[in-house]
């Protein structure tokens, strides 16, 4: 059983803190790497819910080998977004309060792999021409990493 399962068998659809690690990966020629959901269609940055046992950037390499085929190397860290603006409640009630935390990644491993079961497609965009479909979550993060902030960013 894992973590969420274990958790939400003793407190049902209560709010719960989540750590969710994902990264911005760039490949050589410095264009992003996006998912397309299986969940909505929509587009996003690969990643998800950490495991008891893990650290955030442990968390973060298995997600995007999970979803992306690659294997991730040097991470730095990009930022950490929490506070009740990233609640929220899914379709089967479960409410989170989610701590996200992002790294970006310029040298990763593998094969990219186009579709898998929590990916219609994974491809690399220009910055400048990202997608329109982005996954509504995922939209300041991206408008964050398009804006240049100084980094890591807190909020």
């Amino acid at each position: 059983m894992d973590y969420i399962t274990h958790l939400r068998s003793m407190v049902g659809n209560e709010n719960v803190i989540m750590v969710v690690a994902g990264a911005f990966v760039f490949d050589s020629d410095g264009k992003l790497l996006l998912q397309q959901r299986t969940d909505n269609a929509q587009w996003g940055l690969p990643g998800g819910f950490m495991e008891l046992g893990e650290n955030i950037t442990d968390a973060a390499r298995r997600e995007v080998q999970e979803e992306t085929g690659l294997h991730l190397e040097q991470l730095e860290l990009f930022g950490i977004y929490s506070g009740p603006e990233y609640d929220k409640t899914f379709a089967n009630g479960d409410q989170v309060s989610l701590v996200q935390v992002l790294f970006t990644c310029k040298r990763y491993s593998g094969e990219l792999v186009t579709s898998n079961d929590e990916s219609l497609k994974n491809e690399f965009f220009h910055l400048d021409s990202l997608r329109e479909n982005i996954f509504t979550e995922h939209q300041v993060f991206i408008e964050d990493l398009v804006t240049k902030q100084i980094l890591p960013i807190v909020k």
